[in-house]
């Protein structure tokens, strides 16, 4: 290729280049004007004359040039970027205090204008010139300013903080500072918590006020990132410190060892006792000797004890403990305390159906049985006479020390009134009593305080029949009564009331005429009464219809017949009349 020709080529490239810039220019042109005015259609266009001025004013460039031009504008656009990048809204950058207020700090974060502030964002007050983390939350609020946030920066860095203490599966520092429904609220910083009531401690917590202001290591068990919740456990940290106590504790574990502990929860069957890193159980009837209704009756929550350990199970982590058992067995030489026959005082510490328990010290108690309370008096329940907490004396009726059992007796203090009561109430005599009581077969006559007699129903009256006592006499009738049976061994008494008179029957017999006056007629026969008291009765049996019609005709009712005893019937206390068909005699 000539000289020439290269030299062709050359220009071509140029003016092929300046074609190109003067396009650009236009460009330009035309869209600074765009920005400048807003478009319409009246707006006039670039007239032809304009642009071929602007093509003569244009500069002619080498490729040199060129590529220096392109190389600035490269490093001016990059610089530009990392601008962009780094000044985004909602995420956290440095910059530096420039101006303070009365209400706003100024931050320089390299913005085209100044951050504010609000000054109740800042927990300690920066100086002019400090370099600050800050968060971008807007670019230009409602009033055109820029908005930073001190908080949300300190909230976002601790965020991750603890963010990465919760994949690395870390520890977190903590300040309890309030207690809230189902558990306390943890400061974590600039970042709160939630506690549960039952991550606390070990063991049941029922004074959460304590914990307020408590700072210590937690373990973060829930890291909600949407919800920005965090749930906290002490208890899973504690956990990890007793597993290494109670081996330790366990592997010098002996039975019969004597331990202090601190009562740690109270149930109804015992207490839990923190031995320092591991459990026990005190169950209640290891708490004391004598009898108790709850534990919290001998210890409170919190104190702290002495107690034994009775067994222990090193595979299963269970401990059992005893307190009383650091006290001597009361019943090892109870012979010599408590002889058979010897009179002892105690208090009723408990109310059965079948008798009552009487402390006579702790861990000492007796049964008096109801049948032992009265020689007389019939109990239906020892809460009639005695009440909890009552002073008793009472007599030791026996005693079995390996059961543990001692049986008592009230009435074997006082006299034995069936042990005289023979000579008291002879058979045949008559007393005066009161009536105190209706069975279904007769009543009870008290003759004296504790001594009743019993009224059969069949010995109230000679000739009635009785079925129930009450048609005869009411309660607290004063009556007088024949004793027909005594026995001190048996402990009865048997009265009557029929015995005071001579049986009125005794004095007929079969054959006897006797004067009867009528006073029912029955379809089963006749019925006449004699002496005003006793029933006769002339009856129908045997005898056919026509015969029993003519009779009622013959006999009118209140009128008196002589009739003739056929037997006497003692079991019904009845006469029974015989029949004469030929004469009816008034």
């Amino acid at each position: 290729m000539t000289e020439q020709n290269v030299n062709e080529d050359k220009t071509v490239d140029l003016n092929n280049a300046n074609e190109d810039a003067v396009k650009m220019e236009v460009s330009n042109e035309v869209e600074v004007k765009v920005d400048e005015q807003p478009i319409a259609s009246d707006v006039a266009m670039p007239s032809i004359d304009y642009l071929d001025k602007k093509i003569l004013e244009m500069k002619t460039i080498n490729f040199d040039e060129l590529g220096d031009y392109q190389e600035s504008r490269n490093i001016d656009e990059s610089i530009y970027d990392n601008t962009v990048l780094d000044i985004k809204q909602n995420r956290i950058v440095e910059g530096t205090v420039i101006n303070i207020t009365d209400k706003c700090i100024f931050v320089d974060i390299g913005f085209k204008s100044e951050g504010m502030i609000p000054k109740d964002e800042f927990s300690e007050m920066p100086n002019l010139n400090d370099t600050i983390k800050v968060y971008i939350k807007s670019f230009e609020d409602s009033k055109g300013n820029f908005i930073l946030s001190k908080q949300k920066a300190d909230f976002e860095i601790k965020w991750n903080e603890i963010r990465e203490i919760f994949d690395n599966d870390g520890l977190i520092k903590g300040k309890i500072i309030k207690r809230i429904k189902g558990g306390m609220v943890v400061e974590l910083g600039v970042v709160q918590g939630f506690l549960p009531g039952s991550q606390i401690e070990i063991y049941s917590v029922t004074d959460f006020d304590k914990y307020i202001n408590m700072e210590c290591d937690f373990k973060i068990v829930k890291f909600n990132e949407v919800r920005k919740n965090i749930v906290l456990s002490r208890k899973e940290l504690l956990n990890d410190e007793m597993t290494e106590k109670r081996q330790e504790i366990l592997n010098q574990m002996e039975v019969g060892m004597v331990l202090e502990g601190v009562v740690k929860n109270i149930t109804e069957f015992g207490a839990f006792i923190d031995l320092g890193g591991i459990d026990g159980l005190l169950h209640i009837t290891d708490i004391t000797w004598g009898r108790i209704n709850h534990p919290s009756e001998k210890i409170n929550l919190g104190e702290k004890v002495e107690v034994k350990v009775i067994d222990f199970d090193v595979k299963n982590v269970k401990i059992s403990l005893g307190m009383k058992q650091l006290q001597d067995d009361p019943w090892a030489d109870i012979d010599k305390k408590y002889s058979v026959g010897s009179m002892v005082k105690g208090k009723v510490v408990n109310l059965m159906n079948y008798g009552l328990f009487l402390q006579l010290e702790e861990g000492i108690e007796g049964l008096i049985h109801i049948s032992e309370m009265s020689w007389t008096k019939h109990i239906k329940h020892p809460s009639d006479i005695y009440a909890i907490n009552d002073e008793v004396e009472a007599s030791v009726i026996s005693l079995d020390q390996d059961k543990k059992k001692i049986a008592l007796g009230i009435k074997q203090l006082l006299e034995n009134p069936w042990e005289t009561i023979e000579n008291k109430y002879p058979i045949g005599t008559t007393h005066s009593g009161t009536v105190k009581h209706f069975t279904q077969y007769g009543a009870f006559v008290e003759l004296e305080e504790g001594i009743d007699g019993l009224l059969h129903i069949s010995d109230i009256s000679w000739t009635k029949l009785v079925k129930h006592p009450n048609e005869m006499f009411s309660l607290g009738d004063k009556i007088d009564v024949k004793i027909l049976e005594v026995s001190s061994e048996e402990r009865k008494l048997g009265v009557g009331t029929k015995q005071l008179e001579e049986d009125p029957l005794s004095k007929y017999s079969s054959g006897d005429q006797v004067k009867a006056k009528l006073v029912k007629i029955l379809d089963k026969g006749l019925m006449f009464e004699v002496d005003n008291s006793i029933e006769g009765l002339l009856s129908f049996n045997d005898l056919d219809e026509d015969t029993r019609e003519n009779l009622k005709k013959g006999y009118s009712v209140d009128d008196e017949y002589n009739m003739t005893i056929k037997e006497i019937n003692s079991s019904m206390k009845k006469m029974i009349f015989s029949f004469d068909s030929e004469s009816i005699d008034k």
